[in-house]
């Protein structure tokens, strides 16, 4: 543990070497190396518990000394400035541990409600659940789903224990669909039926359309998920009534899948969807937040971005504004350049005025969208070194996570200046 002086001094140094403006480091970690996709950070009892997924890949566990497949790494972050790792959990060999959820069995229906759950995903071939009460000594609980092909991004919701996981299964003529899953006892998982884009089902004719990144829910209140489908091409947001999901017929036929579907919308051909964030209730309107995924170095493909998409008449979404940052030219010269993907916490110190967006070696950017048609950048953070910016997530608390693809860490932030008071933030 480091003095507070030295721990002072040595964020200082590390955050002058940033491009930022009206944001700073709080706080870093190097996560050993491990190339990170995925944080989740979660509140449990008096702590804030940071969750990471990382990529493939294999480094020393500086608690134990032994080396270990990329998994899952957990770190108290209670106090920001000085993230401390206490455990890591191995993922699969060759394909890391991308994915995490976590949800308090007290809010789950049917958990042992002193408890905490974290779901996540073993490599491409399996999604896990695990005890983390004590994140020190995690426990696997439970696999629910294993002989898979693929897996990604999926949404557990924590007040019914429905889990709309991503996953590769047998048979289907994609690569990854949803499997729904009740999980309101993590112990006892219970397979509700397999869910996709008509096409894609066993069986169906013709083209198969592209394969699914990931849905975010609304719960039973807002009765709606949103699902992205596609990466940096034949992207879809798929709007999807609830009720009927859950409660409809099981068997995949075509009409089975097409019935839940309210409303769809087709990006152009040259764009994907990794991220579909809703931000509803908005000056009276419903939008989701669309963020596309940049694939090739150097911008070879269109410049992929994001995209606020008016869904209130969820039979005509309408775009309704697009933004990508200024300067295109000089970050598609330094390599992977273009949208990944948007904060996906609900926190209400920031839900309807600001959204976090990760851009590869543009850092995060900090977008103010309470005038949806007009979203403007407030702040900036470009971690020093040869970033590639992942995953973004905030807490409730205002801080900003961001951790990197090719292995420079995780950075805790906050806002500065204008984009602080937006927030409603106390000054700084």
């Amino acid at each position: 543990m480091f003095p507070p002086l030295l721990l002072a001094l040595a964020v200082s140094l590390h955050a002058g070497a940033h491009e930022a403006r009206d944001m700073r480091t709080v706080g870093v970690h190097d996560l050993a190396g491990r190339g990170a996709y995925q944080p989740v950070i979660h509140r449990q009892g008096g702590r804030w518990i940071a969750y990471v997924g990382h990529h493939a890949g294999r480094a020393t566990n500086s608690l134990t000394g032994a080396a270990e497949d990329n998994g899952t790494s957990i770190l108290d972050v209670t106090d920001p400035r000085a993230p401390q790792l206490v455990a890591h959990v191995p993922g699969q060999p060759g394909g890391g541990a991308q994915m995490v959820r976590v949800c308090a069995g007290a809010e789950l229906p049917r958990a042992d409600r002193g408890r905490t759950y974290l779901l996540r995903s073993y490599g491409h071939s399996a999604h896990e659940v695990w005890d983390v009460t004590e994140p020190r000594r995690p426990a696997r609980v439970a696999v629910v789903a294993q002989g898979l092909s693929d897996t990604h991004k999926s949404w557990w919701e924590c007040d019914t224990g429905i889990a709309y996981l991503v996953s590769g299964v047998a048979g289907w003529r994609t690569s990854r669909m949803t499997q729904v899953f009740d999980l309101g006892d993590p112990a006892r998982p219970r397979h509700i039926r397999d869910f996709g884009l008509a096409g894609q089902q066993p069986g169906a004719q013709g083209p198969v359309p592209t394969g699914l990144h990931g849905p975010i829910s609304t719960g039973p209140r807002g009765n709606r998920i949103y699902f992205g489908y596609g990466t940096n091409s034949n992207g879809v947001l798929q709007v999807v009534d609830r009720a009927r999901l859950l409660e409809g017929p099981p068997e995949p036929t075509e009409a089975n899948l097409r019935a839940p579907q309210v409303g769809r919308f087709d990006l152009p051909a040259a764009y994907g969807a990794h991220t579909a964030f809703p931000i509803t209730g908005l000056g009276g309107r419903d939008y989701v937040l669309v963020v596309n995924e940049a694939l090739t170095r150097h911008c070879r493909e269109e410049h992929q971005k994001v995209w606020l998409v008016d869904v209130t008449v969820e039979s005509k979404p309408a775009v309704v504004s697009t933004w990508m940052p200024s300067g295109s030219e000089a970050f598609c010269a330094r390599g992977r350049f273009g949208a990944h993907a948007s904060n996906e916490s609900f926190a209400s110190v920031y839900y309807r005025k600001l959204v976090f967006v990760s851009w590869f070696n543009a850092g995060v950017r900090v977008l103010d969208i309470r005038d949806p048609s007009r979203p403007v950048e407030v702040a900036h953070f470009i971690p020093a070194g040869d970033a590639l910016t992942n995953n973004v997530e905030v807490d409730e608390r205002g801080y900003v996570y961001i951790v990197d693809r090719a292995g420079l860490g995780l950075h805790v932030l906050e806002l500065a200046g204008r984009a602080r008071a937006i927030a409603g933030l106390p000054p700084i």
